[in-house]
């Protein structure tokens, strides 16, 4: 019983970091992926910290979404094996 108790809470811590990086990863590359994005057809100063906020607010958006469908995707083909 204890054994099953740890090995599940070591799922889960696993799933958690996995979780983590995966969104950190996506977060960054919706960051660089901005950083070509022509903001001053938008905005009046790109460049300036309410610019650069707005383009981490859209980074983190982004990167989450992105994030979610690949551990949405993890999720459903790791239940897989369950089906035989």
């Amino acid at each position: 019983m204890e054994d099953t108790l740890r090995d599940v809470s070591m799922a889960a811590g696993m799933s958690g970091i996995v979780n983590i990086v995966i969104a950190l990863v996506c977060i960054a590359l919706s960051w660089w992926a901005l950083q070509h994005l022509k903001l001053d057809l938008f905005i009046r100063q790109p460049q300036g910290p309410q610019g650069r906020v707005i383009r981490l607010l859209l980074a983190i958006i982004m990167g989450r979404a992105v994030a979610s469908f690949f551990i949405d995707y993890l999720t459903w083909t790791n239940a897989l094996r369950f089906l035989l």
